[in-house]
């Protein structure tokens, strides 16, 4: 078992989330964090049954993830 960091972002029609410092692109949604959050973990979890180990062997290894806003010229 490996923990693997998860940003869940809630949108007007549903919850999207995805995984950091994973290669490739592996997403989830549901109507709900929670729905979303299994949805993205079963997604994980076929991604690694498909392409190996080596999809979480990402260097260097992601610690810590922020959130935060910045103000751009539109």
């Amino acid at each position: 078992m490996r923990q693997i960091k998860i940003v869940v972002e809630k949108n007007p029609d549903c919850y999207v989330a995805y995984p950091l410092g994973l290669k490739g692109v592996v997403v989830g949604q549901g109507d709900s964090f929670e729905a979303a959050l299994a949805d993205v973990t079963s997604a994980i979890n076929f991604h690694i049954e498909t392409f190996g180990m080596d999809t979480l062997e990402v260097e260097p290894p992601v610690l810590e993830a922020f959130l935060t806003e910045a103000q751009v010229k539109v």
